[in-house]
């Protein structure tokens, strides 16, 4: 079983985590993307990002500093320098070494510049959200640019796990990543939904820190059993049954 969710745009590279770092396995591809990325001035991350002033200048400084090896110094393992409500649930840094090693073989981080990330593999600062429109080789935006090479490393680990199953905790941006033709998997989506106005809504902020929890309640619990997912019930959710399927599993809070 590998769980996979979203990066965050709001990183943290001020703490420093000791400890194993990993080399993120499409880098060669992330270079390529670099290359093109330095070339952009502000004004083009502004357009093809939708983002700030001040966000194109920190980003713009970010691609010409970027560095084609990853030290202590300039670069920092993806599941800690990631922060953002996903994260927050995550609680990566409170896991001891059983939980990393575990996160490291069934955990996984998409990536608009690295493509997919495990836990250790160490990243420098970046934005580069996986829907912007880059060119590349051909490539007219980045879900043509990585075209099948993600879901060939997740069909890899799941084969090396004797597996078949790929629990998605991502947001529908990042999933349209993973050609699914080529990862012949098991997929099971999952929905969180709390209690709002008479009704059970999924509201975004509480949704993305449940993926959190539910990737740290796999982490914890080293699960290996779909159907031990079902038992979840960090911070009062529940397995909703009724709206459930083979497919899809969903909880409710409140």
């Amino acid at each position: 079983m590998i769980a996979i969710v979203s990066p965050a745009k709001t990183l943290d590279f001020e703490t420093r985590i000791d400890g194993e770092r990993t080399k993120a396995r499409l880098f060669g591809d992330a270079k390529e993307l670099l290359e093109k990325m330095k070339e952009k001035s502000e004004e083009d991350l502004q357009q093809m990002m939708s983002i700030s002033d001040n966000l194109a200048s920190l980003n713009v400084e970010r691609f010409q500093a970027f560095s084609s090896r990853h030290t202590e110094k300039n670069s920092k393992q993806a599941m800690y320098a990631f922060q953002g409500d996903v994260y927050v649930g995550l609680d990566a840094a409170s896991f001891d070494e059983s939980d990393v090693a575990y996160a490291q073989d069934h955990f996984r981080i998409l990536s608009g510049l690295y493509g997919l990330l495990r836990p250790l593999d160490a990243i420098q600062p970046y934005r580069l959200e996986m829907g912007t429109s880059v060119y590349v080789n051909g490539s007219k935006n980045l879900y043509d640019y990585w075209g099948d090479k993600i879901a060939k490393k997740l069909r890899r680990d799941l084969r090396e796990q004797g597996d078949n199953t790929l629990i998605n905790l991502a947001s529908q941006e990042y999933f349209k990543a993973v050609d699914l033709k080529e990862l012949k998997a098991n997929v099971i989506d999952v929905d969180f939904k709390d209690y709002k106005n008479g009704e059970y809504k999924i509201i975004s902020f509480f949704a993305k820190k449940a993926r959190g929890l539910m990737s740290r309640y796999i982490i914890k619990n080293k699960i290996t059993d779909v159907e031990d997912l079902k038992a979840f019930n960090y911070e009062d959710y529940y397995f909703d049954e009724e709206s459930s399927n083979a497919n899809l599993f969903a909880f409710k809070r409140g």
